[in-house]
């Protein structure tokens, strides 16, 4: 179905602040391109986030009739500390340090971060592409660069000349920044740097002798910048002009606005038409950082295992959270927050329940079923307002428990429209999973049941029954669940 054609759908355009009716390059086709994590660690939650944002966009744009092309990459290479020209590559640090190869950092991390996405019901991307898989596109790019006076080659490394390129066309028009407040607002290098300019970015980086990951080029052997994997992908997938570019807020500046002057420099237009936005998680009121222990990890949240949440939650219940705050708004995590949401979903899934039980009546008295439909369209097509979606949602809720307690009834054609809308509502297009059905629903009661055997186990100890003890302790690992004994009794975790 081409619903696309019946509804109006705007987006927030982060490129000039306002929202824009959607019109997509090809009709009834969207590119969209999504930067996918640096695959050095665990998959935080504020990314989570994020790619639970842009999933939500994914669904809502296939549920509209749109045949979209959704590429998310992954950054296995190029990412150096800080987000800088200069320094360390993150993943080939994390190899450092735990003597192991790159490679298998990325393994590791990657094979983490599709394990927790799909734990949060999101869809697969069309394409995932890697940096280390696209070296020979982000060669031919930065060749295409220099053929055209907007980079230079010293010592080896290649940078972007900002400067040249701010003549022709401004530099700064996603972020907001002005070139001349970045030279003013910058430091001099003191020579440390054979940049013309601070405000110069690698395209290509000279290797260090004690560099791992490396790669021949026509320069030196080394190593692409960060933001070029993203221009060299994404046009190889989407085309030299695309529809959709996200990410989260902290990549406006530097990273997606070098994307733009990469892509405008080589192809002499702008790359894509709307750019799309994320904005940040925060913990109890205070920005998420693992220096101050201002942090969860998602699978912390599932398991309980941790001195923030007061129980365990389900990973659908993290997604409704989410969800529940507009994408672009700044949403604080804390356990009074998740609490209040695992009730509003478990309410929203027993009405689902009921209706799915429901006979119809003579007729409906008192909702408007067609309009409340379009309702929920409406919020949608305003730049994917999931909070005001589930709103909607509540409202057909509140409509369900009144014919439950017989003060309302629905008649069959209104019963069978609500049923349809709800359900791709709930789980088409918000990805919510019925918890009650696919068993996630049970993380709270786990807890009990570990420290019932965990009492059990310490008895048998006690009476040295240490058959019984070892099978208890055995028998939980092989469901992944492991126990761990210290000095202050003993405590589990699920893997």
């Amino acid at each position: 179905m081409q619903l696309y054609r019946d509804q109006k759908l705007k987006i927030y355009n982060s490129l000039n602040g306002q929202k824009e009716v959607f019109e997509p390059i090809n009709e009834g086709h969207v590119g969209m391109y999504v930067c996918g994590p640096t695959v050095y660690n665990y998959v935080h939650l504020g990314n989570c986030r994020t790619f639970i944002s842009f999933d939500l966009v994914f669904r809502y744009l296939r549920h509209l009739g749109y045949k979209v092309r959704y590429v998310r990459n992954i950054t296995d290479a190029g990412h150096l500390e800080n987000d800088a020209d200069e320094g360390e590559d993150r993943i080939a640090k994390k190899a450092r340090l735990e003597q192991i190869e790159p490679m298998e950092v990325v393994q590791r991390y990657t094979v983490d971060f599709h394990n927790t996405l799909n734990r949060f019901n999101n869809l697969p991307p069309s394409i995932e592409p890697t940096a280390t898989g696209h070296i020979i596109e982000q060669i031919d790019i930065i060749k295409e660069i220099l053929d055209k006076g907007f980079a230079y080659e010293i010592n080896g490394s290649v940078y972007f000349d900002v400067i040249k390129f701010n003549k022709t066309t401004r530099y700064g028009k996603l972020s907001g920044r002005n070139i001349e407040d970045l030279i003013h607002n910058t430091r001099e290098l003191d020579g440390q740097s054979d940049k013309k300019s601070p405000q110069d970015f690698a395209l290509w980086k000279k290797a260090e002798p004690q560099h791992i990951m490396r790669w021949p080029s026509p320069w030196s052997d080394g190593f692409p910048g960060w933001h070029l994997e993203c221009t060299a992908m994404s046009t190889k997938y989407l085309g030299e002009k695309f529809d959709i570019h996200g990410g989260g807020m902290d990549l406006k500046f530097p990273h997606h606005e070098c994307e733009i002057a990469q892509a405008e420099a080589c192809n002499g237009h702008s790359p894509v038409n709307y750019w799309m936005h994320a904005n940040m998680l925060t913990l109890n009121g205070k920005k998420m950082a693992k220096s101050t222990g201002n942090n969860i990890l998602p699978n912390e949240i599932f398991t309980g295992d941790n001195t923030i949440l007061s129980k365990p939650f389900a990973p659908a219940v993290v997604r409704f959270f989410i969800l529940q705050a507009h994408y672009r708004s700044v949403l604080d995590f804390s356990n009074d927050a998740l609490l209040a949401s695992e009730k509003g979903f478990n309410r929203l899934m027993e009405a689902i329940h009921f209706l799915d039980e429901l006979q119809a009546s003579q007729e409906t008295r008192g909702f408007d079923t067609a309009g409340w439909k379009q309702k929920c369209y409406d919020a949608m097509n305003d730049d994917f307002n999931s909070p005001v979606l589930i709103a909607h949602l509540f409202e057909a809720v509140k409509f369900v428990n009144q014919v439950r307690e017989g003060k309302a009834g629905i008649s069959a054609a209104d019963l069978t429209l609500l049923k349809e809308a709800i359900h791709a509502f709930t789980f088409d297009v918000l990805g919510l999973v019925d918890t009650s059905a696919s068993g996630e629903g049970d993380t709270d009661k786990l807890p009990g049941v570990v420290e019932l055997l965990i009492r059990l186990r310490a008895e048998a100890r006690a009476n040295k029954d240490f058959a019984t003890s070892d099978r208890i302790r055995d028998e939980l690992a092989v469901m992944g669940i492991q126990l761990k004994d210290g000095k202050e009794g003993t405590t589990f975790s699920v893997s």
